[in-house]
């Protein structure tokens, strides 16, 4: 029990939370730019346009099949040898947001596919043009369909921080590993604190999107 207490000094939950920050940062702008990015290429591979569409789909298939570790690797350490540095912040940002952007492009496809076809007949014979409809009939229908696999993949995406600490990201896993390895009695403690912290914030997530499609409904 002393073990515990002393591990949860301010001074290091006050270092976890500092951790969690970060954590929580990344992830909204990996969240940001995986969804604007993937809801584009999961449009252009479902809209089959010549040359490009299979050479997206052929992008999606190839990320989609990688490590996201190797991955976070390449941005960290390859993209220096290309003349570009990013911190591991970013590192981790870019690679985040490429990994999941095709995760994401595959839910849209789906979700875009299992509307009923007519839908987007109905709406171009009442004189919309392909993008309206798909704008402003078939994507709101396609969205509410999305919402529990969307939210499933950005839980995923916070817990996947965590692989960054291997590049040295200021996270709440490299801060716990920093405060544990002062002092080994403390790992029982902070794996306990760290997991408590991830299940609020994922849980957080989850009441936001049930939220979201009862209004939706």
């Amino acid at each position: 029990m002393k073990d515990f207490i002393n591990a949860y000094s301010w001074i290091n939950i006050h270092y976890l939370l500092q951790g969690l920050w970060i954590t929580v940062a990344v992830s909204v702008v990996s969240i940001v730019g995986s969804y604007v990015l993937g809801s584009i290429l999961g449009i252009v591979r479902y809209v089959n346009i010549k040359v490009v569409s299979p050479i997206v789909g052929l992008f999606i298939d190839i990320i989609r099949n990688l490590p996201l570790l190797l991955i976070i690797f390449f941005t960290y350490f390859g993209l220096p040898n290309l003349g570009f540095r990013p911190s591991s912040v970013w590192a981790t940002i870019l690679a985040m947001t490429v990994f999941e952007s095709t995760m994401i492009a595959e839910i849209v496809r789906s979700g875009i596919a299992a509307v009923d076809p007519g839908q987007m007949e109905g709406a171009r014979a009442n004189g919309l043009s392909y993008g309206q409809a798909m704008y402003h009939v078939v994507l709101p229908q396609a969205m509410k369909k999305m919402i529990p696999a969307l939210v499933s993949q950005f839980i995923s995406l916070i817990k996947d921080t965590s692989l960054a600490t291997i590049i040295v990201l200021p996270d709440l896993m490299h801060n716990a590993q920093i405060v544990y390895g002062q002092n080994s009695t403390y790992i029982l403690p902070m794996f306990l604190m760290i997991a408590v912290m991830y299940f609020v914030v994922c849980y957080a997530l989850s009441l936001l999107s049930r939220s979201l499609d009862r209004r939706m409904s």
